[in-house]
C-alpha cells in the first residue's frame, strides 16, 4: 500500500522560506514521477509541481522561478523548496504519485490516486 507523509509547512512571513518533504513508501520510487498540489480554503485544488522519474521538472505558472521540486531516490523523498513566499500561497499542500510505476506525468490531480494527508503552509504579511 502506497504511504505518502509530507512535513515541513509552517507559519511564515512574506518573502521567507519553506521547504516540504515527502516521503514515500510502498512503491517502486524510482518508477514514479511526483507531483505537488495544493488547495486553499474555499478554493478548488490545483497543480503546483511535478518530476519525472529522470528528474525533468515543471511548474505552473504562478511558482516559477520561486519553488523548486526535487528528489531523493535514496530516500524515497521529493522535496519542494519554496522561496519568496507570498500570500497566495497560503495553502495545504500535498504529494502525490500515479497510479501506476512509468505513468506519464500530467497536471492533472485524477491521474494521481495516491495523496498525503497534507502539511499547512501560512504565509503572513
Amino acid at each position: 500500500q502506497v504511504q505518502l507523509v509530507e512535513s515541513g509547512g509552517g507559519l511564515v512571513q512574506v518573502g521567507g522560506s519553506l521547504r516540504l518533504s515527502c516521503a514515500a513508501s510502498g512503491l517502486s520510487f524510482n518508477l514514479y514521477g511526483m507531483g505537488w498540489f495544493r488547495q486553499a480554503p474555499g478554493k478548488e485544488r490545483e497543480f503546483v509541481s511535478r518530476i519525472s522519474r529522470s528528474g525533468a521538472t515543471y511548474y505552473t505558472e504562478s511558482v516559477k522561478g520561486r519553488f523548486f521540486i526535487s528528489r531523493e531516490h535514496a530516500k524515497n523523498t521529493v522535496y519542494l523548496q519554496m522561496n519568496s513566499l507570498k500570500v497566495e500561497d497560503t495553502a495545504v499542500y500535498y504529494c502525490a504519485a500515479p497510479k501506476r510505476p512509468l505513468a506519464p506525468m500530467t497536471n492533472d490531480g485524477y491521474d494521481y490516486d495516491s495523496w498525503g494527508q497534507g502539511t499547512q503552509v501560512t504565509v503572513s504579511s
